[in-house]
């Protein structure tokens, strides 16, 4: 989905082609024909990427609009243009908050790299306030600005659930976001900057999982040289989030039913209870509805647990969200790998948009990762996500030609060592066993098996790649013994 520009001008002409060159570049574009209007849509939460602001409008002008929206709380990149490009007047609107600036009339491709610029420091900015919230515990829902119509609802009821102390269950796939969920719900909370403490309940060893929740005292048992105090009292006063839930053992779940319901828990060798309190927030990959019915989990902690459920949906469900992700992701591991990147090319956006990511976001920001570190030039194109271009049709997916071997290293002891070397599996070797130059016949018979083997089957792509009529291709497969190949297009 197209990043949208907000255009602030008063006047209609200049809205007029500044809409038409916009809308020219790929953005959507939203009008404002005064700067009251122009904040009132910055601050209704709408997506706005970033704003064009004329300096001199009646009313509420460029400098008088800049004020505002460092006022309000407004953190969109804003490019002013003015009809009097002089130094004095550059430099005040560079100090109003201004990270750009265009001389009337401005040309297409002066506006076009204004726009990258502001749009790529906006995203990296962006980026780094989310970080330094999450790192202050104080991660709120506007992190979460999402385009998709599942995930609004979401943190609709999150919202709702954060005025309160209420106990929220989290349920989604693995690499949905559980835990930024969970931080954005205590951030938006009364317990904002509080401790927050998170529990892998899947990571704990069975037989530590009691002293690592409740504590336990110095000598309780072998290896105990040391009091420990326990997660739930180190969240005493903020939120606890036990993540994995449904990992946890029978033995321990009758414990934290307790500490639960009384408040308090019971320290290993420790002789008297200990006071806690804490807003808990749990989060499980797996049905615990289920777990219940099979026995694996207890009714009664679930029915603690489950007061408030919340289900993330996964990124596949939610593609309009992939264009923002990616760019936030591609913006922070430049900025930590030093990486000059100004955007992702659309062929490589379209690709990430139709991959089903089964890793969820996860997957998306280690992607991202990858191809940051991969990346030569100034964008992210196809080339830095081969794996992911493999496994979506349509996509090409190109295999670098294996290095020549230089003629001095051509004496018969070298070539023997040369043959037991690590190849491409998709190479096919001209070369027979015997060391005689294959037949064509056989030649063929290797390139249609992996044909057949590299688009999955799919008999019209096979014969269209091959250059050969389909009728041609089943008598081919009749002949090599691989009649079945049609009812593989079929079963595809």
């Amino acid at each position: 989905m197209s990043q949208t520009i907000l255009i602030v001008d008063d006047d209609p002409v200049q809205r007029r082609l500044l809409e038409a060159m916009v809308r020219r570049f790929g953005y959507e574009v939203v009008l404002a024909e005064d700067g009251e209007r122009g904040l009132e849509i910055m601050k209704s939460g709408d997506p706005i990427a970033c704003a064009v602001l004329d300096l001199v409008m009646p009313g509420l002008d460029g400098f008088g609009l800049l004020a505002a929206m460092r006022e309000s709380g407004v953190e969109i990149p804003a490019v002013v243009q003015t009809s009097h490009g002089s130094i004095e007047t550059v430099v005040n609107a560079m100090r109003a908050g201004a990270v750009d600036f265009v001389v009337k009339p401005v040309g297409a491709e002066r506006l076009q790299v204004s726009l990258k610029n502001a749009l790529r420091l906006g995203t990296l900015e962006d980026e780094v306030r989310r970080l330094r919230r999450r790192a202050g515990t104080a991660l709120g829902f506007r992190d979460l600005a999402s385009r998709s119509p599942d995930m609004a609802r979401v943190i609709r009821l999150a919202e709702r659930a954060a005025k309160s102390s209420i106990p929220v269950l989290i349920e989604g796939e693995s690499g949905v976001g559980k835990e930024v969920l969970a931080r954005a719900i205590q951030g938006s909370g009364e317990r904002r900057g509080k401790p927050f403490v998170t529990v892998n309940c899947g990571a704990i060893p069975e037989n530590l999982v009691e002293s690592t929740l409740f504590g336990h005292e110095k000598g309780a048992f072998t290896g105990a040289t040391e009091k420990h105090a326990g997660k739930f009292v180190e969240a005493s006063g903020g939120t606890l989030f036990l993540d994995e839930i449904g990992e946890l053992p029978q033995s321990a779940q009758v414990k934290l039913l307790r500490a639960l319901q009384e408040g308090e828990v019971d320290p290993v060798g420790g002789k008297r209870p200990v006071r806690v309190d804490i807003r808990l927030i749990s989060a499980t990959n797996r049905s615990l509805l289920d777990m219940v019915r099979e026995g694996r989990f207890r009714e009664d902690l679930y029915y603690r647990l489950n007061v408030f459920p919340i289900t993330l949906p996964p990124l596949r469900a939610r593609r309009q969200d992939i264009p923002d992700l990616a760019r936030s992701f591609m913006a922070r591991f430049a900025a930590e790998e030093g990486k000059r990147l100004t955007g992702i090319a659309p062929e490589a956006m379209g690709l990430l948009t139709r991959y089903p990511w089964p890793g969820n976001v996860r997957q998306l920001e280690n992607a991202l990762f990858r191809a940051v570190v991969l990346a030569d030039g100034d964008e992210l194109t196809l080339a830095e996500f081969p794996q992911i271009a493999g496994q979506v049709e349509g996509f090409e997916v190109s295999i670098p030609p294996a290095p020549s071997v230089p003629a001095a290293f051509a004496a018969e002891p070298i070539r023997e060592i040369l043959r037991v070397e690590v190849r491409d599996p998709n190479a096919t070797s001209l070369v027979a066993e015997s060391g005689e130059v294959k037949r064509l016949e056989e030649l063929e018979a290797e390139i249609i098996r992996f044909a057949l083997s590299h688009y999955r089957g799919h008999m019209s792509e096979v014969s269209r790649r091959l250059g050969i009529g389909r009728s041609t291709l089943y008598r081919k497969l009749k002949e090599l013994g691989l009649e079945d190949g049609e009812g593989a297009e079929q079963a595809a």
